[in-house]
C-alpha cells in the first residue's frame, strides 16, 4: 500500500492554516476532481477521495489535535478510518452543498458571515527533554510571547470612546460580489472586501496602545507536561494559548514541538530500546552474569557458556511506554559483544597458549 501524504501537503495548506483556509482549499480540490466532473477518470476518483479525507481530519479540531501529534498513526489499529469520518459533521455537508450549487448552475441555499467569528491561528514552539524524560514523562516550563486582547481596547482596535464602522464598501459582508455575463450566463465572484479585509467593519480611530490590531504581545510562562513515552519531533497541543481569535471568535492552540536528546548509550525505535554491552572472552565462553543497564537502572543478566559475538538478547517490558496505554511497554535489545584484549600479562600469555594447544590451533 503506497504511504499516505501529509494531509497539509494534500490540501496545499500551512500548519497553521485556519478553518476558513482549510475549507476554501478544500472546496478548490473537490471542484476540480469531483467525480461528476470527471466521469471515468480514476485518477481524479482517487485524488477527490483523497483531499475529503485530508479535510475530514483538519476540519475536526479533536481529530486534527491527534493527527498533528501522531500523525496517520492516530487513526490506525483500531482508529478512525476514512470510512468512518462523517461527511455531515465539521462543514462537510455545507461544502458539499456549496460544491454542488457551483457546479450545476446553483447557489448555496445559505453561507455563513464572511465577517462572523474566526478562529485565531495556532502557535508554534519547541521544547528540549532528554531521552529519559521522553520514556517516562516530565513537565516542562517554557518562556514565549504570546498575543493577548488589548487591555485599552478590550480587542476591539479602536481608540477608547470610539467603536469601529460598517465598512460602506461592503455593507458590513465583508465580502464584494460581482456578476458578469459569459457564454455559461450570468456567473457570480465573490472576493474578499479590500477595504476591511473581511472583517465587515472599518476602524477610523486606532487605539495607541495596539494600534489598531486589538491584540499586543506578552511575555508568557507556561507549564507544559510531557506524555511518557512521546518521540522526537511529536507535539504536544495546549489549548487556547495561540493567536487570539477574530471578531470574538476562540483562540487558536499553542503546539508544542518535542525535541529528543541523543542518549549515549540508549537508542530508540518505536517503542523499542537498543544498546550494546561488551563481555569478557572467558564469561562468552563459560558463562556468567553481567550488569545490563536499562531505564529503569541496572539488571543482572546471566550468559549462557558460549554467547558468541553480535548476540541480541531481549529484556522484555523494558522499552518505551505506550503514549495510548501506558500498561504497555516495548522491549530492550541488548547485543553482546565479545573483547578481545589488546594487553596481556605473561600468565595470561601462557594459559592462551595452552589453551590454543589444547584445541589444536597453530599460534
Amino acid at each position: 500500500m503506497a504511504e499516505k501524504r501529509d494531509y497539509y501537503e494534500v490540501l496545499g495548506v500551512d500548519r497553521n492554516a485556519g478553518d476558513e483556509e482549510l475549507k476554501k482549499a478544500y472546496r478548490k480540490l473537490a471542484k476540480k476532481y469531483h467525480p461528476d466532473v470527471n466521469p471515468g477518470d480514476e485518477t481524479a476518483a482517487e485524488k477527490f477521495k483523497e483531499a475529503s479525507e485530508a479535510y475530514s481530519v483538519l476540519s475536526d479540531h479533536d481529530k486534527r489535535a491527534r493527527y498533528d501529534q501522531f500523525g496517520h498513526a492516530a487513526f490506525e489499529q483500531g482508529g478512525a478510518g476514512f470510512s468512518d469520518f462523517d461527511f455531515s459533521s465539521s462543514g462537510m455537508g455545507d461544502i458539499f452543498g456549496d460544491l454542488f450549487g457551483d457546479l450545476f448552475g446553483g447557489g448555496a441555499s445559505s453561507r455563513r458571515s464572511a465577517n462572523g467569528p474566526m478562529r485565531g491561528a495556532n502557535v508554534r514552539t519547541a521544547v528540549n527533554i532528554t531521552f529519559q524524560e521522553a520514556v517516562f514523562g516530565c513537565t516542562k516550563q517554557i518562556d514565549l510571547n504570546l498575543r493577548e486582547p488589548c487591555p485599552t481596547c478590550g480587542g476591539s482596535g479602536a481608540k477608547p470612546g470610539t467603536t469601529p464602522q460598517t465598512c460602506t464598501k461592503c455593507r458590513g459582508t465583508g465580502r464584494i460580489v460581482t456578476t458578469q455575463r459569459s457564454i455559461f450566463g450570468m456567473m457570480q465572484s465573490e472576493t474578499v472586501c479590500p477595504d476591511c479585509r473581511g472583517t465587515g467593519k472599518v476602524i477610523r480611530d486606532k487605539c495607541p496602545d495596539c494600534r489598531g490590531t486589538g491584540s499586543v504581545t506578552r511575555r508568557n510562562k507556561l507549564s507544559v507536561d510531557i506524555v511518557p513515552g512521546i518521540d522526537n519531533g511529536m507535539s504536544v497541543r495546549i489549548r487556547d494559548k495561540g493567536e487570539p481569535g477574530i471578531n470574538g471568535g476562540p483562540r487558536g492552540d499553542l503546539m508544542v514541538e518535542v525535541r529528543v536528546a541523543r542518549d549515549p548509550v540508549f537508542e530508540r525505535d518505536d517503542m523499542n530500546i537498543f544498546s550494546t554491552v561488551p563481555i569478557s572472552f572467558p564469561v562468552a565462553a563459560l558463562g556468567g552474569k553481567v550488569r545490563i543497564r536499562t531505564v529503569d537502572g541496572e539488571v543482572e543478566y546471566d550468559v549462557k557458556a558460549g554467547t558468541q559475538t553480535d548476540t541480541r538478547i531481549r529484556l522484555r517490558g523494558k522499552g518505551v511506554p505506550s503514549i495510548h496505554d501506558r500498561k504497555k511497554r516495548g522491549d530492550h535489545y541488548v547485543t553482546l559483544v565479545v573483547q578481545v584484549p589488546t594487553k596481556l600479562t605473561r600468565e595470561q600469555k601462557q594459559a592462551l597458549k595452552a589453551y590454543a594447544k589444547a584445541s589444536g590451533a597453530d599460534v
